[in-house]
């Protein structure tokens, strides 16, 4: 599945970013093939791995564009092909982009530079599951949908992980970004999951961290890649937590007059303890668009064992009993079309900018970031609809996620588009919340870190610079020096 048809053929695709095109000279190139299992030039091939889901630069596809172009697309099938592919490009001086479902809607995956396109797709599969203490041990390059399947059919178990993007996403996407699946609130974000990873430094060094439940050993290095996007090493492998398949669902719905009241109600659902897979409020925008109510709507589905999902649904309806009941088959729906986004393309198309982004704040702050990040908003010239709802809770706050629509003239849409990024990042970072809950920064969000960050900012630049000190891994990204630029 493809974000976009290009308008033009593969082979006249051209980057759209002034950026440094990093050629793969024909030295290297046939270093890589004498290293790797399949490398390609092929312009179907480069044009392809040049671009992710991000929906701007979707708009750049109609004109016959990517971010950045790639020169070589190499796809290694083992870990030492992965090592030497990087050894290859650090001698010579070569960007490298890792990649393989290439879901991110950032422009994480895009080769700004061009250079290298490293596909991780042909490394997957599972290792090993440990039933007894329920640890898995999974190939970095394993779509989510086909991981799923193969552990509630052949183990009995689940991840737990549901992204929106399962189907398009891999193991180590999910882990280079942060990735939160749509149950994380029983299961947690994938940084919760993670036990201990192999990645492959850019000098071709393999290195494993953690691997057991808890450790006092200086800091945890598996957070030092997970969210790194491919910046600071390459994920080729991970042990993760996995769960029982669960054995219990249950489903309700409530209708919400105001937001805020809605998003108390949820704070006080999971410091009572409570964690429901699903807890999820809409604004009255987004119930209206989605299910056909006018009022807020707050969805909840939890699932496991028997005992505790009652429970949690019992608290659940304690802290609700001033709402009113909306029927549970909302759920349902929400099951069914909770990753279409079918209707993205034909927007597009049709000349409107559309895009969503997701912060996350404390409780006793985020009333007020929704409020200031949605009235900015729609203070752009050009906007159409803003709209807000939480998807992620946890005990001290939440994420809430927006999605925007504008009309702006059509030599004006990428300005709008970044225009609407500016206001609201802006207003979301001057009132304490995260620039990003599961997203990630790729390119879209890279001039924002720095701020996001303050002096940590620092800490991150040192160990970009000991890691991979010629700058060869993802240039471009998370707001690091770039020395290609």
């Amino acid at each position: 599945m493809i974000p976009i048809e290009f308008a033009v053929d593969a082979a006249r695709v051209q980057p759209h970013l002034a950026a440094r095109q990093v050629p793969v000279p024909a030295a290297v190139e046939q270093r890589l093939r004498n290293a790797c299992a399949e490398v390609t030039t092929d312009p179907a091939a480069l044009a392809e791995a040049s671009r992710d889901w991000w929906p701007l630069a979707m708009t750049w596809a109609l004109a016959g564009e990517v971010g950045g172009l790639a020169q070589a697309v190499a796809r290694p099938a083992t870990v030492d092909e992965v090592a030497d592919v990087l050894r290859i490009a650090h001698d010579a001086r070569v960007p490298v982009t890792p990649a393989a479902g290439r879901s991110g809607v950032s422009g994480g995956s895009v080769p700004l530079h061009g250079g290298i396109v490293l596909d991780l797709g042909a490394l997957k599969g599972v290792v090993d599951l440990d039933d007894t203490s329920m640890v898995l041990d999974v190939r970095a390059g394993t779509f989510g949908d086909e991981l799923e399947d193969e552990l509630r059919a052949d183990h009995g178990v689940t991840l737990g992980h549901w992204p929106q993007s399962i189907a398009l996403s891999t193991v180590g996407g999910w882990l280079a970004c942060r990735s939160a699946g749509q149950l994380s609130n029983r299961y947690g974000k994938i940084e919760d999951m993670v036990l201990g990873l192999d990645v492959v430094l850019a000098d071709g060094t393999v290195v494993q961290t953690g691997g057991t439940p808890r450790a006092a050993v200086g800091p945890d290095l598996n957070q030092v890649f997970v969210g790194s996007e491919g910046t600071l090493g390459v994920i080729t492998g991970a042990r993760l937590r996995v769960h029982p398949a669960p054995r219990a669902t249950r489903t309700a719905a409530y209708a919400v007059a105001r937001f805020g009241d809605g998003l108390d109600a949820c704070r006080r659902v999971v410091q009572r303890g409570a964690t429901p897979a699903v807890l999820r409020l809409y604004d009255e925008t987004e119930g209206q668009r989605n299910f056909d109510v006018d009022t807020c709507a707050l969805l909840v589905l939890d699932e496991g064992d028997e005992l505790i999902v009652d429970a949690a649904m019992q608290v659940v309806a304690e802290e609700c009993e001033e709402f009113d009941g909306l029927d549970a088959a909302l759920v349902d729906r929400w099951l069914e079309h909770r990753n279409d986004v079918s209707v993205l393309a034909p927007l597009i198309r049709s000349g409107l900018v559309v895009d969503t982004f997701e912060i996350a704040a404390r409780w006793r702050d985020l009333e007020a970031v929704t409020d200031a990040v949605l009235g900015a908003v729609r203070c752009v010239a050009g906007t159409l609809a803003v709209s807000v709802h939480q998807s992620h809770a946890y005990t001290t706050g939440a994420c809430c996620y927006f999605t925007f629509g504008g009309q702006p003239p059509p030599n004006e849409r990428e300005r709008y588009y970044h225009a609407v990024y500016d206001v609201g990042m802006g207003a979301a970072l001057a009132r304490g919340a995260a620039l990003s809950h599961h997203h990630g920064v790729g390119l879209n969000r890279a001039r924002f870190l720095p701020d996001a960050l303050g002096s940590a900012f620092d800490v991150l630049v040192a160990l970009k610079a000991t890691l991979d000190p010629h700058g060869i891994l993802n240039p471009g990204k998370l707001g690091l020096p770039d020395p290609f630029e």
